[in-house]
C-alpha cells in the first residue's frame, strides 16, 4: 500500500469517527506490513459505527414514543 493511500484512510477513519486508538493500529499494521490486517480493522471499526447508529436509532425511537405520549396526555 502507498504511504498517499495510508494517508488517506487515516484521514478518512478520523472522518468516520473511528477512535484514535483504531487509527493508530491500521498507522501500526501498515508500518509493520500487514496491510491485509488492515481490511479488518477497517471492517470492525464498521460493526462499531452501525452498532452507534442502532444504539442513537434506540434512543430516537424513545424520544418520538415520549413526544407522542406527552401529545395525547394534553388531548
Amino acid at each position: 500500500m502507498k504511504s498517499l493511500d495510508i494517508e488517506r484512510i487515516i484521514v478518512n477513519m478520523g472522518d468516520a469517527g473511528c477512535s484514535n486508538e483504531d487509527i493508530e493500529r491500521v498507522s501500526s499494521l501498515h508500518k509493520a506490513g500487514h496491510d491485509d490486517e488492515i481490511v479488518k480493522c477497517l471492517r470492525r471499526c464498521r460493526c462499531d459505527l452501525i452498532e452507534e447508529l442502532h444504539r442513537n436509532q434506540r434512543r430516537v425511537d424513545c424520544m418520538d414514543h415520549l413526544i407522542r405520549a406527552t401529545e395525547n396526555t394534553g388531548r
